[in-house]
């Protein structure tokens, strides 16, 4: 194993808080494996690479010789996560948890080293629990010290409701931590009050107490607002290569390093270089997303996935040619009045845009092109002639050919 104190420098690369820091030390310098736990409760089935984040410093963990305890919250998703709710979260049938799991746990081992993982199930103890072991459990926390929580706390003080059940999400989720005795828990910078919870029961049973490793949200491809499905800024794990490339591609060049420090596989060393030149201005941006385009898509296919990525990614963007998996599609070009035809409708019927609305959107934005001519804003109608074989296309990654 590495000195302490380089574990540690490798360890807090990216990350948000070490809490406390210095217990963490301690137990690195005793030269043992330690037990490192993540709890994820499989509330949907596809997790793109913000839901990775963690993955990867587990992964981290592995590669310094530290084993890796990694908790499929089927009990705790019966219950149901508050953290950042502002409404009771809807339970999941037992059914939808099995078959969320599953997915996840296979895109999980897309990251994690499956030898140096103990995969367990937290309703093999949870769901056993009685009566009386669940009230000596509850009993060690005050009401009042859960509504510290902000998500509680504000629900309450606005008079939104609050049920009963959820107070026990955060005790279930400490428990956890008290059956496999974890050494290190982490979690988003949304799950401090979990992990501290945890550290606090372990506390309280005899238990020498976690650390607890917060990560933060990673930012979503516009660069603003954390990366969700909801929102279409998210970058799938499942993601075909060239989509996965081409949205890398897509982020601003501010996020580069912080992308590089919570998604690639480049060691902390490489990446301290990379910000060095980008900061001195040695390193030209694009240059450098490139390659961190390449290291992600590398991470989930493989180098020679990557590096026709890349090429795909050049061909189409900088030389304008269409990609070469171009579909075409059969449009019936309908001419009104004027003789001309709405193109907003052939873009939904060519699977470019979701609506009308969408389309006449993407038009003004200036992100549709005929022939690689770009439609002028409000130019909802086009001659017929133009559209005949045209190529289509909406943004920078989706193309058509009319036929």
């Amino acid at each position: 194993m590495l000195a302490a104190e380089e574990q540690l420098r490798i360890i807090k690369s990216g990350t948000d808080a070490i809490v406390p820091e210095e217990l963490l030390l301690e137990k690195l310098k005793r030269g043992k494996p330690l037990n490192v736990k993540l709890g994820v409760d499989p509330t949907a089935p596809d997790i793109h690479i913000g839901h990775a984040v963690p993955l990867r410093k587990l992964r981290a963990f592995q590669d310094l010789g530290h084993r890796v305890t990694l908790i499929i919250g089927n009990g705790t998703a019966l219950i149901g996560d508050p953290s950042g709710r502002n409404s009771t979260r809807p339970q999941l049938t037992p059914e939808q948890v099995r078959a969320n799991a599953q997915t996840y746990v296979d895109q999980a081992f897309k990251i994690l080293d499956e030898g140096k993982t103990d995969l367990v199930y937290n309703a093999d103890w949870i769901l056993k629990l009685d009566l009386e072991e669940l009230l000596k459990l509850t009993s060690r926390f005050t009401v009042a010290r859960i509504l510290e929580r902000d998500d509680f706390h504000n629900r309450y003080t606005s008079g939104l409701p609050i049920g009963v059940h959820e107070f026990l999400y955060p005790i279930m989720q400490a428990y956890d931590s008290v059956v496999i005795k974890a050494d290190v828990e982490l979690g988003g910078t949304d799950q401090l009050f979990n992990l501290l919870a945890g550290r606090e029961l372990m506390e309280k049973m005899g238990l020498e107490p976690q650390v607890c490793l917060t990560l933060p949200l990673l930012e979503g491809t516009d660069g603003v607002r954390k990366m969700s499905k909801s929102y279409g800024n998210y970058i799938g794990l499942t993601d075909d290569a060239n989509d996965m490339f081409g949205k890398v591609m897509n982020i601003p060049d501010e996020l580069m390093v912080k992308y590089y420090r919570l998604a690639s596989t480049a060691s902390v060393d490489e990446i301290d270089e990379i910000e060095r030149g980008l900061t001195e201005g040695r390193l030209h941006p694009n240059k450098v997303k490139r390659a961190l385009a390449r290291n992600i898509v590398a991470a989930y296919y493989d180098e020679a996935k990557a590096e026709a990525a890349e090429e795909e990614f050049v061909r189409v963007h900088k030389h304008r040619n269409a990609p070469t998996d171009t579909p075409e599609v059969h449009v019936d070009l309908q001419i009104n009045e004027e003789g001309l035809v709405y193109l907003a409708r052939v873009l939904v019927e060519a699977g470019l845009a979701k609506s009308a609305g969408e389309a006449r959107r993407n038009i003004d934005g200036g992100g549709v092109r005929i022939n690689d001519e770009i439609v002028p804003a409000k130019r909802y109608n086009v001659e017929p002639e133009k559209l005949q074989g045209a190529l289509l296309q909406s943004g920078k990654r989706h193309f058509a050919r009319l036929v």
